[in-house]
C-alpha cells in the first residue's frame, strides 16, 4: 500500500522533503548492485518479437467489464523462458516505479512485462466506481494474461499488486509457474495493527499534532502531510536521501480517488473497501514456487511475511536487512540477488522449498 500525498510534492520540493534533518538519523545510501554479467551473451533475448510496426514492446489491451471495454497499457521486454508479469501497487499507482526491474531482468534473460491497472495514468480511467474491486482487478489480469499470450509465468506483485497477485493465484494458480508476493502481508488487519505498531514508536507530542488534523478528518492538510511524510514514510516507505525520478513519476500520477477508495486516505487510516480483506487462512492453497519478499523497515511486518513463507506449500523468504516498503529501490543488491536466485531455481529444477535466500 502506497501513499498518495507524495503525488502533491513537486521534483525539487520532493526531493527535498526526502532529505532527513540534522535532528534524524540519515539512512546509509544503499550500495550499488554489483551484479556479474552473464557468462553467456543474451542474444536471443534481444531478438525482435514485434510484427508490423514496432512499438518498444507496448501493447494497450482492451479489457471487458460490467461497464464496458477499456484499455490497459502493457510493455513487453525481450524474449526467454522466464515470463514475469508485475503488478504495481497504490491501488492506482503506475508500472513507473518498477522501471528498476529494466535495469536487472535483461541481463539474466528475462522477459517481463510491465502493465498498468485500469484506472492508472497510462491505461484508460472511467469514472465509474463499481469497477474498482478487487475480483474485477483479477478478471483484468487474467485478461492481459489471455492477450499478452504467456502461460506458465510468474506474477510478481507489490504492495497492493500483492494483493492482486495473491487473488489471481487463488483463482488462476494453473496459469503460473511461480508466485512472488513483494511488500504485502495477506491480511489488512495485521498491516493495519503493524502501522499502529509502528506509529506508537512516534514521539507523543508528534502523536499529539497528528490527532489534531485525524479528529477533524482534515487528512490532505498540508502541514499534516508534511508530518507523516518526514516522519513516517521516510524511515518506513522509502529511505533514500533523494527520490528516485521513476518513483517520483509513479507518485505524480497515482489516481487519488481510487487509491482512498479502497485503501483510505493514508497508512494510518486504512478505511476502504480493502479494510476486511484477509486471506491469511488461504494461504496452504498455493502450491505453487512462491517467494516471500518483507523489508526490515516496511510497514508490512517482515515476521509476518517470512512466516507466510511457511504458510504456502512451497514457499521462500527473503529480508532484504536495508529495505523499506520499497525495498526494490533501498536495498536493490538483495533484493534483484534473491528474486533472480528464487527465478532461476524453479526454472531449472533446483527449487528447494523452505529456504531463505
Amino acid at each position: 500500500m502506497t501513499a498518495p500525498l507524495l503525488s502533491r510534492l513537486s521534483g525539487l520540493a520532493l526531493a527535498a522533503a526526502l532529505t532527513f534533518t540534522g535532528c534524524q538519523q540519515k539512512p546509509s545510501a544503499p550500495s550499488a548492485p554489483d551484479f556479474e554479467s552473464p557468462n553467456t551473451v543474451t542474444t536471443g533475448y534481444l531478438q525482435p518479437f514485434e510484427t508490423g510496426i514496432r512499438s518498444g514492446g507496448i501493447q494497450l489491451i482492451p479489457i471487458k467489464t460490467p461497464k464496458g471495454t477499456f484499455n490497459v497499457w502493457t510493455k513487453r521486454f525481450g524474449t526467454g523462458k522466464i515470463k514475469v508479469l508485475l503488478l504495481h501497487g497504490g491501488p492506482a499507482m503506475t508500472h513507473e516505479y518498477m522501471e528498476c526491474f529494466e535495469s536487472f531482468f535483461p541481463q539474466e534473460g528475462i522477459q517481463f512485462y510491465e502493465y498498468d491497472q485500469l484506472g492508472s495514468y497510462y491505461s484508460d480511467q472511467p469514472n465509474d466506481d463499481d469497477l474498482w474491486r478487487t475480483e474485477r482487478f483479477v478478471n483484468e489480469v487474467e485478461q492481459v494474461r489471455q492477450a499478452l499470450g504467456i502461460d506458465k509465468f510468474y506474477v510478481l506483485g507489490h504492495s497492493w499488486g500483492g494483493i492482486l497477485a495473491l487473488e489471481y493465484a487463488l483463482k488462476h494458480q494453473d496459469h503460473l509457474a511461480g508466485l512472488v508476493i513483494s511488500n504485502m502481508v495477506a491480511s489488512i488487519p495485521r498491516y493495519d495493527a503493524y502501522n499502529k505498531t509502528l506509529r506508537a514508536q512516534l514521539r507523543p507530542s508528534l502523536l499529539d499534532s497528528l490527532e489534531k488534523f485525524e479528529v477533524k478528518k482534515d487528512y490532505h492538510n498540508p502541514t499534516y502531510e508534511g508530518l507523516v511524510f518526514k516522519n513516517y514514510y521516510s524511515q518506513h516507505l522509502l529511505r533514500m536521501a533523494e527520490m528516485p525520478d521513476p518513483v517520483a513519476r509513479s507518485f505524480k500520477h497515482v489516481n487519488q480517488h481510487v487509491y482512498e477508495l479502497m485503501q483510505g486516505p493514508n497508512e494510518f487510516k486504512t478505511a476502504g473497501r480493502l479494510l476486511t480483506w484477509d486471506r491469511w487462512n488461504d494461504l496452504d492453497k498455493i502450491t505453487v514456487p512462491t517467494l516471500m519478499i518483507g523489508g526490515q523497515y516496511d510497514t508490512m511486518n517482515p515476521k509476518d511475511m517470512e512466516e507466510m513463507s511457511h504458510k504456502v506449500q512451497k514457499g521462500n523468504y527473503l529480508l532484504c536487512p536495508q529495505g523499506s516498503h520499497m525495498s526494490m529501490w533501498d536495498d536493490q543488491q538483495t533484493y534483484f540477488r534473491g528474486l533472480t536466485k528464487f527465478l532461476k531455481s524453479v526454472n531449472d529444477g533446483t527449487f528447494k522449498a523452505g529456504t531463505t535466500l
